[in-house]
This record gives structure tokens, C-alpha cells and sequence, in this order.
């Protein structure tokens, strides 16, 4: 039974599974989907694999990570979401992706919000950064509404900039979307 970490009205989210390679690639490998992540290139299968050992790797070492979101009604992976040290960094970062069939719904947002919450009622975190391309203003919609404010650009040592986006616990401003208001302890 996979350890469920917060559950909305829509949206599941729980540790990822070696099952979840497939989702992965549905999301990560494509290529629409990716052009403002990382390089902007897709992911592949290694690259997922590779992905799945880190994320039990972090799940060991900090007790969290990135997780699959599962609609509740099908139960099918729609994407991913979870709170990430890119290359090790001191602060914690939120990161997240939906399949492009689910885009534009408020998913994201939910996700974003929940996964927020968690970080702060159940891991006791105090700040959570994200980063998004400059260019990618449906992103910033999404952090903006989940509650997170627009920060500095930071330029890149390649010469590009990444937009920077904060958040600041204990205060919610938001009503619980955590069913029972509060995430579930596993």
C-alpha cells in the first residue's frame, strides 16, 4: 500500500513507486511540458529510472521528496509534485508538473497548496522557495495563487535568469484543502 502524504478534494498525492516509471515518462518526456524546465529538453527512461533513486534516496534522508498525484476519482497519475534541495541547495523548493491533459483545471494550484501545508504542519518547514523560467507566466499564476509571492530574477551561470517565487509559514491565509485540516501522519 503506497504511503499517502496529503489528499484534496481532487487530488492524492503519495511516495512515488517503481510503477510510476510510465507517468514519469508521460509527463517528463514530454516535450511541450518541459520547455521551461531544467534544459528544456525531455526526460528518458535512464533519466527516470535515475529520477526514482533519487527520490527514495530522499525520502530516507529528509523525509520527503517529490509524489506522484493521483485524481481521486480514477486513481490514475496525473502528475507530480513534491519539495526538492536542487543540487543539494540549503533551501527547499517546491516543484511540479501535470500531464497537459490536465492543465488549465486548478490542479496545479491545488497541489501546490496542499503540498505547501504538508511542508509546513507535518515537516515543521518555515520557508519554501520555487523557481520557475522567467517566461513561464502560467507558473507564476499557479505559485501566485497557491500563495507564494514573486521574488528576485537570479541570473544563471549560463547567462539566463530564473524567476524566484517565496513562501513563509506558520501563517496559512487559505482555509485547509487537506481533508480533516491536516495532513495525514504516515
Amino acid at each position: 500500500m503506497p504511503k499517502i502524504i496529503f489528499e484534496t478534494t481532487r487530488l492524492r498525492a503519495r511516495h512515488l513507486e517503481r510503477a510510476d516509471l510510465d507517468a514519469l515518462l508521460d509527463v517528463y518526456g514530454d516535450a511541450e511540458a518541459m520547455r521551461f524546465v531544467g534544459d528544456g529538453r525531455p526526460l528518458t527512461q535512464a533519466l527516470c529510472l535515475k529520477w526514482l533513486e533519487v527520490t527514495e534516496e530522499n525520502y530516507r534522508r529528509r523525509g520527503y521528496g517529490m509524489f506522484a498525484l493521483e485524481d481521486r476519482s480514477s486513481k490514475d497519475v496525473i502528475g507530480f509534485c513534491g519539495l526538492v534541495h536542487p543540487g543539494d541547495q540549503a533551501d527547499v523548493e517546491i516543484k511540479y508538473a501535470l500531464k497537459r491533459r490536465f492543465w488549465g483545471m486548478g490542479l496545479a494550484t491545488e497541489a501546490v497548496r496542499a503540498m505547501l501545508e504538508y511542508g509546513a504542519t507535518v515537516k515543521g518547514l518555515r520557508r519554501i522557495i520555487a523557481t520557475t523560467a522567467p517566461q513561464n507566466t502560467a507558473s507564476h499564476r499557479v505559485l501566485v495563487k497557491a500563495g507564494m509571492v514573486p521574488s528576485l530574477l537570479r541570473n544563471n551561470e549560463n547567462g539566463s535568469s530564473t524567476q524566484l517565487f517565496s513562501w513563509q509559514s506558520p501563517e496559512l491565509r487559505q482555509p485547509s484543502l487537506i481533508q480533516g485540516n491536516r495532513a495525514r501522519r504516515n
